[in-house]
C-alpha cells in the first residue's frame, strides 16, 4: 500500500503518546522532571553521535576533523533565512491553535511539548530516505524502524512534557507523506554525499533540541531548519 510507512510511523507516535499519557499520570512531578532531563540527555547524545560521524574521520595517524566550515556556513545561512521567515513562530501559532481546538487551553506546556517533539521526530535522514523508498519501491522498512524509535521517544516525552507531544504525529504525517508523494522528484537530489551532509546538520539540530530540553529554551531550533536545505545544496557545489 502506497504511503504505508508514514501511516505506520504516525500510528506509532500516537500509540506512544497515549501510552506516555497514561504512565505520565502515574508519576509525581519530580519523577516527570527527572524523566524530562533523562530524555534531554539522550537526545543530546543522539545528536552528538550523528554529528561526529560526519565531522570526524579515522586516518592512519589518528582522528581528524572535517566539514567544520560547511557546518558554520549551513547553520549561519539557515539561521538567517529561518529568522526572516520565522518558522518557529509558525510552529508555535499552529501549536496554540491545536491547544485551543483540542480543549487543552489550560495546558501551559502544550505548545513547547508539541514543538519539541515535532522537531525531534521530523529531523533526520531516516525520515527522508525512508519516505523516498516507500514512495518509489513501496519499501517501508526504514520508516517501520523509525516508527519503533519514535514510539519510545514520544512515550517518554509525553510522560515528562505532556500531551502536546502526541500531536507531533501531524507534522510527521504531513512531512513524510509529502516526501513520499514527491519521491520520484526528490530521489535524484538525495545522493550519498547529500544524505551524509543532511544527516550531519540534522544531527546538530537534534543536539539543539536536547539542549533546550536540559537547560530550557536556548535555541530557536525550528528557525535553523533551512540549514538542512543548504546542506543538500552544498553536496552539489565544487568545494
Amino acid at each position: 500500500m502506497f504511503g504505508m510507512g508514514t501511516i505506520i510511523n504516525t500510528g506509532a507516535i500516537v500509540a506512544g503518546g497515549l501510552g506516555g499519557l497514561f504512565f505520565g499520570n502515574l508519576l509525581k512531578d519530580r519523577h516527570q522532571e527527572t524523566l524530562n532531563m533523562a530524555c534531554g540527555v539522550s537526545v543530546l547524545f543522539i545528536g552528538i553521535a550523528g554529528a561526529m560521524e560526519g565531522m570526524l574521520k579515522i586516518e592512519k595517524n589518528g582522528i581528524s576533523s572535517a566539514n567544520a566550515m560547511l557546518v558554520v556556513v549551513c547553520l549561519a545561512l539557515g539561521a538567517l533565512i529561518g529568522e526572516i521567515i520565522n518558522i518557529e513562530g509558525f510552529f508555535e501559532r499552529f501549536g496554540e491553535w491545536l491547544k485551543i481546538k483540542t480543549g487543552n487551553a489550560k495546558d501551559r506546556n502544550f505548545v513547547n511539548a508539541f514543538v519539541t517533539a515535532s522537531l525531534t521526530v521530523c529531523i533526520g535522514a531516516m525520515a527522508i530516505v525512508g519516505s523516498i523508498q516507500d514512495g518509489i519501491m513501496g519499501d517501508y522498512t526504514i520508516l517501520a524502524t523509525k516508527a519503533i524509535l519514535d514510539f519510545i521517544i514520544i512515550m517518554v516525552m509525553t510522560c515528562s512534557m505532556g500531551k502536546g507531544s502526541i500531536f507531533s504525529a501531524i507534522p510527521v504525517f504531513c512531512f513524510q507523506g509529502s516526501v513520499t508523494l514527491l519521491a520520484t522528484l526528490i530521489k535524484p537530489i538525495m545522493t550519498e554525499l547529500a544524505l551524509a551532509y543532511l544527516s550531519m546538520i540534522g544531527s546538530i539540530l537534534i543536539f539543539c533540541v536536547g539542549l533546550n530540553l536540559v537547560w530550557g529554551k536556548k535555541v530557536r531550533v525550528a528557525n535553523l531548519l533551512p540549514s538542512i536545505l543548504f546542506a543538500v545544496i552544498a553536496a552539489f557545489l565544487p568545494i
